[in-house]
């Protein structure tokens, strides 16, 4: 048996240095950084959104762009999903799916959320959007500081990486744009709680309906918001 060997990358905390009052040209992206200059190969972003909703599962993408697209989604202004507008995160979404040499979606339901916890629900819905790909990368970039588990490609956690890496920005964009689609089409079946402008969130409303409605099949039961109090949808 080949025992897989975990590639360590080390990333300097001053690096990439962002100057806000230069263009989106001149952010200096991991990419082009002389960090990953010892990778050969491809390079996977994995990136999650919606693990601090209320309702709805835990999506992650992980997402590998061709080295020729980079300076075209650096253009555009690919960057922290939510540093964008809804619309233009659809934008970037769309142009990244076609430009990227593999994308795939992962998610953990809310029934695993509240089953295994959220952070482990988090990096389950990470695994499986890796586990997706078609297309091998040589090292997987993770946002956050905590190493998928049984990972089968060698993996580099980045803290704030959706800022850091725009592979990583690349998925969280992904990622949050196909979460948000979801939970707008579920919005119509759960009006009461105002999907449509929270995303699951726990927004006033959301909350309020919570109180008086208490919580439907798609609430995470282990988070206390959505603990019923003798009633339910």
């Amino acid at each position: 048996m080949v025992e897989r060997r975990k590639q360590t990358v080390q990333v300097s905390p001053s690096s990439p240095t962002v100057d806000t009052t230069t263009n989106h040209q001149e952010i200096h992206w991991l990419e082009f950084s002389s960090t990953l200059a010892s990778v050969s190969g491809l390079i996977a972003g994995v990136d999650e959104v919606g693990r601090g909703c209320l309702f709805g599962p835990v999506v992650a993408a992980a997402v590998i762009l061709p080295t020729p697209a980079l300076p075209e989604l650096i253009a555009a202004g690919v960057r922290d999903s939510k540093k964008l507008s809804s619309v233009r995160r659809c934008q970037l979404a769309q142009q990244i799916c076609t430009l990227a040499t593999d994308w795939k979606i992962g998610y953990a339901s809310t029934a695993e959320i509240d089953q295994i916890n959220i952070l482990q629900a988090t990096l389950l819905a990470m695994k499986r959007a890796v586990q997706k790909l078609q297309v091998q990368p040589a090292i997987c970039l993770i946002d956050g500081n905590q190493l998928v588990k049984d990972l089968a490609i060698p993996q580099q956690t980045i803290i704030k990486g959706d800022e850091r890496s725009l592979s990583i920005a690349a998925a969280s964009i992904v990622a949050k744009v196909w979460r948000d689609d979801l939970i707008m089409r579920l919005a119509a079946k759960y009006p009461m709680y105002d999907l449509a402008n929270n995303k699951g969130y726990g927004s006033k409303k959301h909350l309020l309906a919570l109180q008086n409605y208490g919580s439907s099949p798609l609430h995470r039961k282990s988070f206390s918001p959505c603990q019923d109090r003798g009633v339910g949808v």
